[in-house]
C-alpha cells in the first residue's frame, strides 16, 4: 500500500503499488488539467504536457523512473520533480503538486509570435 497526498487539493489516497497517477487522479476527483485542456489532451499516451506534475518521493524507488517521452517533453526544465502523470506509477507514498506553477509560467521551447506593425508587415 502506498499514500499519494495531492497538495493542492488537501486529499490524500490509499493505493496499491504500481497504480498509474493519472488514473488516480481522475477516478478520485483530483483536476489535473487546465482550461481546454480537460477536453483535448492525449488521454494518457504521454503525447502532451497536459497532465504535468511535481511529484516528491522520499525514495526513487517509490516511482517508476521517467520514460522516454517524459525525457522528451520536460526536456528544458531543470526541476527533476516535473513528471507527466499518465506515465507515474506509484510504489510508495509520494506528494504531488497538480498544475505546477513553474510548468504553467512559460514553456521552454515555444516561440513567441511575430509583432505586427500597424500596416500588418
Amino acid at each position: 500500500m502506498a499514500l499519494i497526498y495531492f497538495e493542492r487539493e488537501g486529499k490524500t489516497l490509499s493505493v496499491n503499488s504500481g497504480q498509474n497517477l493519472r488514473k488516480l487522479a481522475q477516478a478520485n476527483g483530483v483536476n489535473l488539467f487546465r482550461g481546454i485542456r480537460k477536453i483535448f489532451n492525449c488521454h494518457g499516451l504521454g503525447l502532451c504536457t497536459a497532465c504535468v506534475v511535481e511529484v516528491f518521493a522520499n525514495r526513487p524507488m517509490d516511482l517508476n523512473p521517467r520514460t522516454g517521452m517524459e525525457e522528451k517533453k520536460l526536456e528544458g526544465y531543470s526541476n527533476p520533480n516535473l513528471r507527466l502523470a499518465c506515465q507515474v506509477q506509484v510504489h510508495g507514498s509520494v506528494r504531488v503538486k497538480s498544475q505546477p506553477v513553474e510548468f504553467m509560467a512559460a514553456q521552454p521551447n515555444s516561440v513567441s509570435p511575430p509583432l505586427v506593425s500597424g500596416n500588418g508587415i
